[in-house]
């Protein structure tokens, strides 16, 4: 039985390096676009700096990040959390490091005062969605609410 994941925690301008090459993998791992871990290094350290993203890492060793952004919600002035990355690698999946990260995602929104914490998710990433859903999250784009149901679109410029 494997003992219980690390909690996660905030990291910090010194840990750009090992966010960066989470992200990078995760990109890769789902053939998306990736700079390369290099790039990417100073701009983590610039969102941590500047306060532009929050960072997750699960471990030690690291095996774990989750990228938070906030903004502030026009109509009632609180913010809104948006969950833009998640990932664990590979041969860490299924020892809790996801629940973990996004534990400690909830609790730094509701310290931040946000009201809610968005997400998207593929439809085919059950995994994901059944840990978001296992945390109280609600899929918006259940058949039979046309009225909630939202399409992402995207321009290239």
């Amino acid at each position: 039985m494997l003992s219980p994941p690390e909690p996660s925690r905030i990291a910090k301008r010194t840990d750009a390096e090992e966010v960066a090459e989470l992200i990078h993998r995760f990109q890769a791992e789902f053939e998306e676009y990736t700079a390369g871990a290099e790039i990417i290094t100073p701009r983590v350290r610039e969102h941590i700096v500047g306060d532009l993203s929050v960072f997750l890492l699960a471990g030690p060793p690291r095996v774990g990040v989750a990228q938070l952004r906030f903004r502030e919600y026009l109509l009632t002035g609180a913010p809104t959390c948006y969950l833009e990355e998640l990932y664990v690698v590979p041969d860490r999946r299924g020892e809790g490091h996801g629940r973990m990260l996004m534990e400690t995602a909830l609790e730094v929104a509701r310290e931040r005062g946000a009201t809610t914490v968005e997400l998207g998710a593929a439809v085919n990433d059950t995994a994901a969605r059944g840990l978001y859903e296992s945390l109280g999250f609600t899929n918006l784009e259940k058949e039979g609410r046309p009225e909630t149901q939202m399409l992402y679109y995207e321009r290239e410029l």
